[in-house]
């Protein structure tokens, strides 16, 4: 099932999704998710293991974090080759001032923007997707 990649499409589909909670990232020595805690995503670097994952796991689990986002997920099935649709929607949501750290899953990609922005960046997200359909 290969994703969409054409950008017309691409933008006029995104369909963005705000995901209940709030979400912060946080790092861990070493490699193992600690017990506890349902990571949304996970990402290996030199320093320490991401976790990005429910602020009231981080918090129970006494994580520390300094950035509290919302989740926005773009419902359109984008291929990992496509071209474009994260230059577009960065632009637009930088042009409004909010800041965006982007993980692409198979299917579909996750934005995660400040928590208090995230309401304004569905609408930034929604009126781009309402410029582009044809």
């Amino acid at each position: 099932m290969s994703g969409e990649r054409d950008l017309t499409t691409l933008l006029g589909g995104m369909r963005p999704e705000l995901n209940p909670g709030q979400y912060v990232f946080c790092t861990i020595p070493g490699r193992a998710v600690p017990p506890g805690t349902h990571p949304v995503a996970t990402v290996r670097e030199a320093e320490g293991l991401t976790l990005v994952l429910p602020r009231a796991e981080a918090d129970e689990e006494n994580l520390p974090y300094d950035y509290v986002a919302g989740w926005i997920t773009l419902r359109v099935h984008s291929a990992l080759d496509a071209v474009g649709l994260t230059g577009a929607f960065a632009r637009e949501l930088a042009t409004a001032g909010i800041s965006c750290n982007v993980i692409a899953g198979y299917h579909h990609d996750h934005l995660f923007v400040p928590d208090d922005r995230a309401p304004e960046a569905v609408r930034v997200l929604e009126a781009l997707a309402a410029r582009s359909t044809p």
